[in-house]
Formats: structure tokens, C-alpha cells, sequence
């Protein structure tokens, strides 16, 4: 056996032996006896999780406190994730619950940076939730449809049923934004509460409406699902979850009548229970909401006769407008079929409305513009 190299031929140096290295197991363990449940907050490092027996739990009603586990990695947990956890799953105050994995998601709502160093990496927002609910004023801030249109490609690439909420329809006429995305199939529902009120529903349930208010609908919209509410500042998101949740008591604020921009209320993600079942997810409002991740086929597939038409079409077109060969242009020229929407104007409304998405992911949003 070859003398090891220690560098010197001197005797009285001593080394000594070297250890083994013996490989690292892959095996993880199995954590068969871990207990699911929701994330339904983060703060710094800490997740706040809804068991989903909270049975297991002594006094706080299902709601523990856990810390990620070191071999889930640097993966990302978001709101919404359905997860497993071991340890101290009592929620007793001091302890701490260990989240050991993640169940596989069933959608997940997305971003992407616009500038910066980190201009075009996306962002994981909400995972498993049903319903990206768009929130916005008809007035007070003015509506900006460019930027519902990015939370519509959003809920398309997340697979997620967009729902459009209309606030402060008493300011003007909500008409103009219905007609725009009622080609789309998307489903609007115009409210009316004051302003800026941080008033809560009564202990009975319901909110205290006039005839027209639209809260009802909304809350039955809502019922039995996990929803997103998304919007930028000032549309009336926290008046709105105040309306339906009770007890969500969520902070409030005024629009500039300088700006017309309205101020950041929300500052963090939260799921909130509702009373008949389901969850509300109330985002951070935004100025911006980059689609740079979305491509045409992404949109498409919320769109499914478009879907089963541009089958036809040659490979790799992106079905914009002016394209040559794309199936869609012909499909607004043909004949109408029995039953089938009108050709060509019921068509081509429709082809346009999903043209009029594709641009979103095409382009840098100027918050400027409407």
C-alpha cells in the first residue's frame, strides 16, 4: 500500500487518519404520521396553518404555527399550499409545528417582475385556489381595463374562473366595463357600499344591504370555494371583505384627490374563512401585475372552442392579429353553424376580446396607462 503524501519527510510529523465518507442515504422518511393542512399566513419564516381535523388541536381552533423543514429545500410555500406537518401540532402558544412536504397543487396564480434585476422572473402568488376575483371601481380610482386584462391572462395561465366585481357602481354607469368583457364569458357583478367604511355584517350573517348592493351575490359567489381577490389600491378590496367576512376587520383607506391613486391598506397575503364555507384570500393592492411568464397557448386554454379551433392552425402560430394561416381568422368567415354563435360578428367579437389578452404578455404595463 502507497505511502500517503503529507508533504514532509520529517518523522515527527504525526497526521492523522483520514475519515471515511460514507455517502449520504437518499432515502427521506415517510412521515406516515403527519397531519394535513392549509397555509393560511406567512410572516417572516413563520407559517400559519389550518389543520384540517381541528380535532387534533387543544385551543386555537385548528390554527398552528410551523417552521419549513430543511429537507423541503429552498421550494417555495405560498398561501393557499396544502401541506403535511409533524411535531407539536397542539397550537398551543410557543410551539412550533414542523411542514415536512407539500401536496401536489391544483392551480397556481403567478407574477412576473418588470424591472429590476429580477425583470421577467416569476413569482408564485397563491397556490389551489378556485376563483381569481378582479376587483375594481367604476370611478374613484378610474378603472383600468389593461390591467384587468393581465389579471385575466393570470387566471387563464392558472387555471383559475375569473370573476370581476364592480365597486362603487353608484359613482357611474358600470354598462361600459360589462359589454367590454361579457364577449369573454367572464362573469361581472357590480356592488355598492360606502366608501372608506370599515363597517362589519351583523352577527346574523348578513350584511347590512340596501336593494341593488350586490353583496349577496358576491357572497354567494364566494360560498364553498378558495377565492383570490386581487385590484390595485383604492378599488375597495378590504370595504368589500369587510362586507362578507365578519370579523376580518381589514384596514381602509381613501383615494388621492390629487393622484386618483388610492394607498396600500393591505400589506400582506391572508386567508380568511367564510362563514358558509370556503376561503378568502386577500392580496397586497398593486400599481402593476407583470404576464411576462404567459405565452398565447397559456391564454388559449381558457378560451376552449378558440381552443379546439386553432387545432388547425399551423405550427408554432401565436394567433395574433395578421398572421398568416392562423385557423382563427378563418373560423370568423365561415358560416354560422346551427345553434353555434352568429358569424361573422359573433365570431370575430370574440376572437378580438382573446387577441386583446394576448398583448398583456407581449409588453412591458405602463401604470400610467388605463
Amino acid at each position: 500500500m502507497a505511502r500517503r503524501d503529507i508533504g514532509t519527510d520529517d518523522p515527527r510529523v504525526r497526521v492523522r487518519p483520514g475519515r471515511g465518507s460514507r455517502p449520504r442515504t437518499k432515502q427521506r422518511p415517510s412521515h406516515a404520521d403527519a397531519v394535513l393542512g392549509m397555509v393560511t399566513r406567512i410572516d417572516r419564516g413563520h407559517y400559519r396553518i389550518r389543520l384540517d381535523d381541528p380535532d387534533l388541536t387543544e385551543d386555537s381552533g385548528g390554527d398552528i404555527t410551523a417552521m419549513k423543514a430543511r429537507e423541503l429545500g429552498r421550494g417555495k410555500v405560498v398561501v393557499g399550499d396544502r401541506v403535511a406537518v409533524v411535531g407539536d401540532t397542539s397550537g398551543r402558544t410557543g410551539t412550533l409545528a414542523r411542514m415536512v412536504r407539500i401536496e401536489e397543487r391544483t392551480t397556481l396564480l403567478r407574477r412576473s417582475a418588470e424591472d429590476g434585476d429580477a425583470a421577467g422572473t416569476e413569482r408564485a402568488i397563491v397556490a389551489n385556489a378556485d376563483l381569481l376575483v378582479i376587483v375594481t371601481a367604476v370611478a374613484d380610482p378610474e378603472p383600468r381595463p389593461r390591467m384587468i386584462d393581465r389579471y385575466l391572462v393570470a387566471a387563464y395561465d392558472a387555471g383559475m374562473e375569473p370573476l370581476i366585481v364592480l365597486t362603487k357602481t353608484d359613482l357611474a354607469d358600470a354598462a361600459p366595463l360589462t359589454d367590454l368583457y361579457s364577449p369573454l364569458g367572464v362573469r361581472c357583478l357590480a356592488t355598492h357600499l360606502p366608501h372608506g367604511s370599515d363597517t362589519q355584517p351583523p352577527e346574523a350573517g348578513g350584511a347590512d344591504e340596501r336593494p341593488g348592493d350586490g353583496v349577496e351575490a358576491v357572497r354567494q359567489a364566494l360560498t364553498g370555494a378558495v377565492s383570490v381577490l386581487v385590484g390595485h389600491s383604492g378599488v375597495g378590496k378590504s370595504t368589500l371583505i369587510n362586507a362578507i367576512v365578519p370579523g376580518a376587520d381589514r384596514a381602509t383607506g381613501r383615494v388621492n384627490e390629487v393622484t386618483g391613486r388610492g394607498r396600500h391598506t393591505s400589506t400582506s397575503l391572508q386567508a380568511l374563512a367564510l362563514p358558509g364555507g370556503g376561503w378568502v384570500i386577500d392580496t397586497p393592492g398593486v400599481r402593476s401585475f407583470g404576464v411576462s411568464h404567459v405565452g398565447s397557448a397559456d391564454v388559449l386554454r381558457g378560451f376552449p372552442d378558440l381552443a379546439a379551433v386553432a387545432e388547425d392552425c399551423p405550427r408554432g402560430c401565436t394567433h395574433e392579429d395578421g398572421v398568416v394561416d392562423c385557423a382563427l381568422d378563418t373560423w370568423t368567415s365561415e358560416p354560422a353553424e346551427p345553434g353555434g354563435p352568429a358569424a361573422p360578428e359573433g365570431r370575430r367579437e370574440r376572437v378580438d376580446s382573446f387577441r386583446r389578452l394576448l398583448a398583456p404578455s407581449l409588453e412591458a404595463e405602463d401604470p400610467t396607462k388605463p
